[in-house]
């Protein structure tokens, strides 16, 4: 929506004068480039307004960085790139997908809350929801409700065995290394993998998620002596993509208030299938 400048004022003054919006609103939306004056992105609280100009909030608010996989009411599905952190760490509060989906979202007055994580480095489908109920629902049987967690992997070397499941206990070290332990010791993790293409270098794998344990993926293929190509953290030594090789294709869950079926899909990055493209 678009605001005319009556008098001569300061930016912040205007704002809070004609909207609705708290100074610290302001600030994001400034912060992220979401205020135009005549036009043009303003970022200082303090410009100085003169009669007859125009203010406009939200211009941008249907882009992002990454594509928008679905949104409706309750949910908003993004397909998140690889580097980015789902959300915010010690070291990194703003560039986070859950930072930049919640900023975008203020803009609508909707509040973000994040159900499920992907790692850093892995690339795809990341949900959130926008109702604390529907939050605190899913989080609380999360696999109770979701029925499908599907990845694309390229891992290194030709697998033998053409479809698997790996199944034992993870725990985590102190410095955050995910590692195979006893029962008593660790959380359960089960992984189903199918092998769709291959080269003498390289394996590209079709893998589903029985249970979401942290790096549960790289770990149990990197015990298969097939690391995921690019993860020098679990024994990985090529890195032919110049990135982790693992992206979450597809998400599929049960919509416990509705009970409706929601599938959500990603597409296989190109790169992972440019490597076996002539095999």
């Amino acid at each position: 929506m678009a605001y005319k400048v009556d008098n001569e004022t300061t930016l912040m003054t205007f704002l809070l004068e004609k909207t609705s919006y708290k100074r610290a609103d302001i600030k994001n939306f400034l912060k992220y480039e979401r205020i135009f004056v005549d036009g043009h992105i303003q970022t200082h609280y303090a410009y100085p307004l003169k009669k007859g100009q125009s203010v406009e909030i939200g211009k941008k608010k249907e882009s992002l960085p990454f594509p928008i996989l679905y949104e409706d009411k309750e949910l908003i599905v993004i397909d998140k790139p690889c580097g980015l952190l789902s959300e915010a760490t010690a070291n990194e509060k703003q560039k986070t997908a859950f930072a930049i989906v919640k900023n975008y979202l203020s803009l609508k007055k909707e509040n973000t809350f994040l159900v499920h994580r992907l790692d850093q480095y892995t690339s795809g489908v990341l949900m959130f929801v926008k109702s604390k109920k529907l939050y605190e629902i899913l989080t609380s049987d999360w696999n109770h409700y979701v029925k499908t967690r599907g990845y694309i992997a390229v891992v290194e070397g030709r697998m033998t065995k053409k479809k698997g499941t790996i199944e034992n206990y993870l725990a985590e070290s102190k410095t955050q290394t995910v590692y195979i332990t006893s029962k008593q010791k660790g959380k359960k993790a089960i992984t189903h993998y199918q092998v769709i293409a291959s080269t003498p270098q390289y394996s590209l794998l079709k893998i589903n998620l029985d249970t979401g344990r942290k790096n549960q993926i790289r770990v149990h293929l990197s015990s298969l002596h097939h690391p995921i190509v690019g993860d020098d953290k679990y024994h990985a030594t090529t890195n032919p993509l110049k990135r982790l090789g693992l992206h979450a294709n597809e998400l599929m869950f049960i919509h416990p208030l509705t009970k409706r079926q929601m599938r959500f899909v990603s597409q296989t990055p190109q790169s992972f299938e440019k490597l076996f493209k002539n095999h």
